[in-house]
């Protein structure tokens, strides 16, 4: 039964943007129990090992979209616009 919840949990933070499903990278990093800042650095120090479409930082129409979609925004004081990591759905 915790698996099914863990599923429609991380089901409802994947989102379509630019035509692609992808995940923030705030949910992200607290699927993985870390600050986003820590998952950022990893990723960026580690970049080559991911193919180029992997992560993209979304721009301030698409951050704007995505919070419409949400009463409450979880994003608040972000000095920056947050990245989208691609999701790969396995069948």
């Amino acid at each position: 039964m915790k698996d099914l919840v863990q599923q429609d949990a991380i089901k409802n933070k994947i989102y379509v943007i630019r035509d692609q499903k992808v995940m923030i990278d705030h949910d992200l990093a607290e699927l993985y129990d870390v600050p986003t800042k820590v998952l950022l650095q990893a990723v960026k120090r580690n970049i080559d090992r991911f193919p180029p479409d992997f992560m993209f930082q979304i721009n301030r129409n698409e951050l704007s979209n995505l919070r419409s979609q949400f009463v409450t925004s979880s994003w608040g004081g972000r000095r920056y616009l947050p990245y989208a990591f691609t999701v790969v759905q396995r069948s």
